[in-house]
This record gives structure tokens, C-alpha cells and sequence, in this order.
């Protein structure tokens, strides 16, 4: 088998109805069943008719793209797919990637991810916080054009604005007060991005008004069992492999209001000699930024049976 990665996607690719394809794969009907009674309710009921308000709802967004991404790496393991060399996951998908190296249990992940997921959104009241993905423009000029902006408009930390998500070389999400987003995307366009479009989400993740987010997470972490990963986990706030549970636990704590590296995250994987990084959970979207961070390496998405097959076909 080829060298590969495997990496789970985030909150952003969740859809009605998104493992619809799988149909009754053993795999994928006893991890929602795991799921739904970690949590006591029905999260493929969910998945398969949401409504799409509903999915949107972080609370919810969070533990279904955990299991979804599960659900489609178990099934993966069911149809005699290898192991892969390294694992990573964007944002929330960190999670799955640790399910998947047997550091977390999906009963333990599950219940993790809804209470980071409505600390989250209790951190900053709706309407307040805000994110928008800069296209166009090198990521050392976001950071400069948000540290101007949180500079000018001061008010001690209350308005703020942090590129929080390096996609790709020229794609960076950044995160704050609604204030000081709408204001950095004025500046940013000034400075030469060519589009800033506002994110439709209900907090600024991965900035520090997430910080009382993160600080009850942390009680919860300290609460949970982790063991050492199986499979080496490339982390997405320090671009690190860790074996030590206690600083998987701090990792998984500063991510929550830390930014998400995946450049760098995918430049390591490549570096550590693998050439194919397969996106594993519903959508495509960390298999275009593979491409877009280095044309050398190969981006694939598992998210059905057909492309189930696809994969093993690439990986032979």
C-alpha cells in the first residue's frame, strides 16, 4: 500500500442526510447507535432528516461530524482498508482522528464534543462574534492586518479580530468580535485580498474569546481517560505528534481558542514521507486544500462506498 495519511473534516461539510449512501453498513448503523447512546438521542435520525437549521446548530454540527467521520473510517476498517501511517483532523475533526488512533472512545469523544461545542457558543452570545475567510492573500499579511485592527480599536480585548484558520497558502479564516471582523475585512481588501466573505456561524471559534470555552472544556478533558494513540495523531495547534495523554489533554484544550495550522499540518505529513492524504467524512473540502498546499501531494475524499472503492484502488 501507498504511504498515506488519513485526516477527518470539521464543522462546515455537515448535510441532511450525509451518510445516506452507506445504507444499513454494519460499520456505520453501530456507530450511530454507539453515538446515539452516548449522548441519549437519536443522532441518526438526525444525520439522515435534520432539518438543516438543525445540523447547523453547533451543538449539534460538532458531534455529527465526529460520528460521520467515524462512521466512514470504521467502514473503511470494515471493508479491510489498511491502517494508515499518520492521522489528523481539522478543528473539531482533531477528535476523530483521536477515536480513530484509539487515544478516545466514541462514547467518550461524543459527549466531549457537544459540551465543547455548547461552551462554545455560551462564550460569546449569538450575533456578537463573527468569522470570515480571507481569499487572495499571504497569510503573514492577515496577521499583520488584524493585530492594525485590534490595535485601533482597542476597549481592552472586547473587540478583536485573529486569523484563526491557515487553510491554504492564500485561504486564512479569521475570527472576533462582529466589530472588528467587519472592520479587518474593509482593511484586508485595502491591502490587497481579493475577497472576504463572512462565514455563516454562530461563534468565533479558534479565537481567544473562546477562552472560557476552553477553560471548562479542560475541567471536562481532566474527567476522561485518554490513552496513547495507535496511530501517530499530527495535532493542529503545535503541528505535534504526542504519545503523553496529560499533553493530549493541553493540546485539546489551547485548539479550542488557538488557531487550526493545517498548512503546516499537511507539510509535516508530507515530510514524514507520505505522498496521498485521503479526507475521511463527508465532503471534499480538505481534499481540494491538500492540493492547493502542495500540487505534489495527492488529495482523496472517503465518504461512500464508491469512493470507498476509489481509495483502495489509489492506495494498491
Amino acid at each position: 500500500m501507498k504511504p498515506v495519511a488519513f485526516v477527518f473534516p470539521g464543522q462546515g461539510s455537515q448535510s441532511v442526510g450525509m451518510l445516506d449512501a452507506w445504507g444499513d453498513h454494519p460499520a456505520v448503523r453501530d456507530t450511530l447507535q454507539e453515538a446515539s447512546d452516548a449522548l441519549g438521542e437519536d443522532v441518526g435520525a438526525l444525520i439522515a432528516q435534520g432539518p438543516k437549521e438543525a445540523l447547523a446548530l453547533t451543538t449539534n454540527t460538532q458531534p455529527v461530524m465526529l460520528v460521520a467521520g467515524v462512521a466512514c473510517w470504521r467502514a473503511w476498517r470494515a471493508e479491510g482498508g489498511a491502517l494508515p501511517a499518520a492521522v489528523a483532523g481539522h478543528s473539531l475533526g482533531e477528535y476523530s482522528a483521536l477515536v480513530a488512533a484509539d487515544a478516545l472512545t466514541l462514547a467518550q469523544a461524543v459527549p466531549l464534543v457537544r459540551l465543547r461545542a455548547a461552551a462554545m457558543q455560551e462564550a460569546v452570545p449569538v450575533g456578537t462574534g463573527a468569522m470570515a475567510a480571507i481569499l487572495g492573500m499571504d497569510a503573514s499579511k492577515v496577521i499583520a492586518g488584524c493585530a492594525e485592527v485590534t490595535a485601533a480599536m482597542g476597549q481592552e480585548g472586547i473587540e478583536v479580530v485573529e486569523a484563526v484558520n491557515f487553510n491554504d497558502p492564500v485561504q486564512t479564516v479569521i475570527a472576533g468580535s462582529k466589530a472588528a471582523v467587519d472592520k479587518a475585512c474593509e482593511v484586508l481588501k485595502g491591502m490587497g485580498a481579493k475577497r472576504a466573505l463572512p462565514l455563516p456561524v454562530s461563534a468565533p471559534f479558534h479565537s481567544s474569546l473562546m477562552k472560557p470555552a476552553a477553560e471548562r472544556l479542560k475541567v471536562a478533558l481532566e474527567q476522561v481517560a485518554i490513552a496513547a494513540p495507535k496511530i501517530p495523531v499530527v495535532n493542529n495547534i503545535d503541528v505535534a505528534i504526542e504519545d503523553d495523554p496529560a499533553r493530549i489533554r493541553d493540546a485539546l484544550y489551547r485548539q479550542a481558542f488557538g488557531p487550526v495550522r493545517w498548512v503546516e499540518c499537511i507539510k509535516k505529513i508530507k515530510a514524514m514521507g507520505l505522498g496521498t492524504v485521503v479526507e475521511c467524512g463527508p465532503g471534499k473540502v480538505l481534499a481540494g486544500m491538500t492540493k492547493r498546499i502542495d500540487a505534489e501531494l495527492v488529495g482523496a475524499a472517503l465518504y461512500d462506498p464508491a469512493t470507498l472503492a476509489e481509495v483502495k484502488a489509489l492506495l494498491d
